[in-house]
């Protein structure tokens, strides 16, 4: 999978729509994680797209608690990301 956005892009783009310093270091965790997971899982070429889903993964949030993972199709959009990283973003998404 190629990372469709760049890391500079992608942090943009977070704090475009986060400004409080959790949200924001949550999101630089989880893309920690994410990398982290990625490579000990054996996925190591897709190590970069892997961590910028997870700096995105909560881009909508603090915003739009109420639309998380729905808003952020819109917002992913606007940043020329692929359907794939779309889905990929949105895929912790959870029924009522």
């Amino acid at each position: 999978m190629k990372t469709c956005i760049t890391r500079e892009e992608a942090l943009a783009a977070l704090k475009e729509y986060n400004t409080d310093a959790f949200h924001i270091q949550h999101a630089l965790t989880v893309e920690g994680v994410m990398r982290w997971y990625a490579v000990e899982l054996g996925y190591g070429e897709d190590a970069d797209f892997w961590a910028t889903v997870g700096l995105l993964h909560d881009i909508d949030f603090e915003m739009w608690p109420d639309e998380h993972c729905i808003k952020c199709v819109e917002l992913l959009e606007k940043i020329n990301a692929t359907p794939e990283f779309i889905h990929a973003v949105c895929s912790h998404a959870h029924g009522p």
